[in-house]
């Protein structure tokens, strides 16, 4: 609003200060306001910029985060596998030495033999159990009982009557010589 308006209406010139000064406030109060509209679009249009390059980075990065994650899931799953195969083959390792033990608790002559006339495919093992197993023995020791019994010594027995080992004098002196230890001498 101009002076020159009001005056034109008939206005008092001291009644145009109070209408200029009362609009000064109103105007002033908007132009705080609209100051603040733009520096608060100002800092969002900062604030957007800088999401847009943070964007920018998470996207070029996201690339190698894919290659990240997806070595990530490899591995893990690299690891789960493993963790498999680990507790199958402990298993089998388990159920290998507790079959084993039976068959030498069973007094099985050959233990290898014994074995390869269990029905494996029906042993299995329960914790510390194993299921099956006893079923087996019993009937294999009925079946083929020639595999159990005392199991025969490794060194045979010396020969009873006949005539001892002849003695070797010669080899029997060399090893005591290198021995250090004196013979004694027959005549």
């Amino acid at each position: 609003m101009e002076r020159k308006f009001l005056k034109d209406l008939g206005i008092a010139d001291e009644a145009i200060e109070k209408i200029m000064a009362e609009n000064g406030k109103d105007i002033n109060e908007l132009k705080s306001a609209s100051e603040a509209s733009k520096t608060t679009l100002a800092d969002l249009q900062k604030q957007i910029g800088d999401r847009d390059k943070q964007l920018e980075t998470l996207k070029k990065s996201s690339g190698d985060n894919e290659d990240l994650k997806k070595q990530i899931t490899d591995l893990q799953a690299a690891n789960k596998t493993a963790k498999s195969e680990y507790e199958a083959n402990l298993k089998k390792v388990t159920l290998d030495s507790k079959i084993e033990s039976a068959l030498l608790g069973a007094q099985a002559k050959n233990t290898k033999a014994a074995r390869a006339l269990l029905d494996e495919s029906k042993i299995s093992l329960d914790g510390e159990n194993v299921l099956g197993l006893n079923e087996q023995l019993e009937q294999l020791k009925k079946d083929a009982s020639y595999l159990f019994g005392e199991a025969q010594s490794q060194n045979p027995p010396p020969p009873v009557g006949g005539k001892p080992p002849k003695e070797n004098k010669d080899d029997m002196a060399k090893w005591a010589t290198e021995a250090g230890v004196t013979l004694p001498t027959t005549n």
